[in-house]
């Protein structure tokens, strides 16, 4: 059952090698998800899955076992992560899964065994609550480390142009992950998301599923949400 979770946001900006200059700039930020991690690990997990948007297919969510490895060579810079222990795998974290690696690294994660889970944009939140079930029913103690990032769509120079629907979308998600509250992470609407580029909503319908019955509180953060449950 699902104990822990935190949420985080995944531009490949908040590693320093990547973000160069502008590395200061997102301190805070990083330090709100080393303090998200550190709620994962005083949750005593017996098995972490970090979810994020990425893959291609659109009928079901592309699993990624320990050890798989991803880099950021696309954003320039020769930097190799580890997604915990193991064989390195056949295919590449996509980007979101190797910000959550890179996190991990940062906070020394050796809690519990982690495994990688790529939810594409376009997956139906039905079947995103599908796979959150299941990743909450693989062990008897689950913790989710959930990247995903807000609309793109905020000002004239946002990566999707201004669209004035993106501030009443983000407020909506930031107050569901705030309260923790299920039902509206799961209504929030796929075709409004995809037009918003916000890449986050399949990543939170994935956890609106895994925390159907485990009756998390919410707690706000700098960047962050995380939601847990006492031991």
């Amino acid at each position: 059952m699902l104990v822990a979770a935190a949420v985080c946001p995944c531009p490949p900006l908040l590693v320093p090698d990547v973000a160069a200059g502008a590395a200061p700039e997102l301190r805070a930020a990083r330090t709100a998800c080393a303090d998200a991690v550190g709620v994962l690990a005083a949750s005593r997990p017996d098995r972490l899955f970090v979810v994020g948007p990425g893959g291609d297919a659109v009928d079901a969510p592309e699993r990624y076992p320990a050890g798989s490895v991803g880099d950021f060579s696309g954003f320039g810079v020769d930097l190799r992560v580890r997604l915990g222990a193991g064989d390195a795998g056949d295919r590449p974290l996509p980007p979101s899964l190797a910000v959550g690696a890179w996190l991990l690294a940062r906070a020394r994660w050796a809690d519990a065994p982690a495994e990688g889970l790529a939810v594409a944009e376009a997956l139906a939140p039905a079947r995103c609550a599908e796979a959150g079930r299941e990743l909450a029913a693989r062990a008897g103690r689950v913790a989710l480390l959930v990247l995903g990032d807000g609309s793109a769509c905020r000002t004239l120079k946002a990566p999707g142009y201004l669209d004035e629907r993106a501030a009443g979308f983000d407020a909506a998600a930031a107050r569901a992950l705030g309260a923790a509250d299920t039902g509206a992470l799961a209504a929030l609407d796929e075709r409004l998301a995809r037009e918003l580029k916000a890449a986050g909503r399949a990543p939170w319908q994935v956890l609106a599923g895994a925390a159907e019955d485990a009756g998390l509180a919410g707690l706000t953060g700098s960047r962050h949400m995380a939601e847990d449950r006492a031991p």
